[in-house]
């Protein structure tokens, strides 16, 4: 039976169908650090592991720093020539967090104080030790938050380019990013000058199983 499409799903689907990776921006395009902050607050809806939300954001709008931020991601010309660069963050203590974010539930009627309790126990259980999961979840997230960033700055009418090409101990070093933080992309963001590459995307029946892998 087909089905019909709502409009606001058509809107969906269209901003993911537009949504491509531009690398020639437009260097006299500007974005207001309030629509900014805009596309940013619709970013931390991302959905995140005990809603722990990992992610920070430094927005390098300043034409000095983006120049300083240039070597670091190996010259790539998005950089200088978009609006703006966000440095996406992945906290790998967010568990301290964690009291912050479920009192503010509490206070706002969303939970009972005991179970607030028993959570914020259950998250710092899973940030003890070696274990994995404080730098999987910091990546993870923030991730999710970065795939939100770029479909709403899209269907406000811009474009982006995301990039995992770049110095990670040169980044911590000259923005002076604390151990608590882990780079986990780049991303800029303003008006394409050029159309993206069209690229090749491999059909569904080779990324695909039901039930198992085989």
């Amino acid at each position: 039976m087909q089905r019909t499409a709502q409009q606001g799903e058509l809107g969906v689907f269209q901003t993911i169908e537009e949504r491509h990776s531009v690398r020639k921006f437009d260097p006299e395009a500007r974005i207001e650090r309030e629509e900014l902050e805009e596309l940013l607050t619709v970013a931390t809806k991302a959905p995140s592991s005990w809603n722990i939300q990992p992610w920070r954001f430094i927005v390098v709008d300043d034409p000095k720093r983006k120049e300083e931020l240039l070597p670091i991601a190996y010259n790539q010309k998005q950089v200088v020539e978009s609006a703006a660069v966000i440095i996406l963050l992945g906290d790998l203590e967010a568990n301290k967090e964690a009291e912050a974010i479920y009192q503010t539930a509490v206070d706002n009627g969303f939970m009972p104080k005991e179970v607030k309790e028993t959570l914020v126990g259950q998250i710092n259980k899973a940030y003890e030790g070696n274990s994995p999961f404080p730098r999987d979840e910091a990546f993870l997230s923030t991730s999710l938050a970065a795939m939100q960033l770029m479909l709403a700055a899209k269907a406000r009418g811009y474009d982006t380019c995301p990039m995992g090409g770049f110095s990670r101990e040169a980044l911590i070093e000259t923005f002076d990013i604390p151990s608590r933080y882990a780079p986990v992309m780049l991303l800029a963001i303003g008006k394409a000058a050029q159309p993206a590459h069209r690229s090749a995307r491999r059909p569904l029946e080779d990324v695909i199983s039901y039930n198992s892998l085989t």
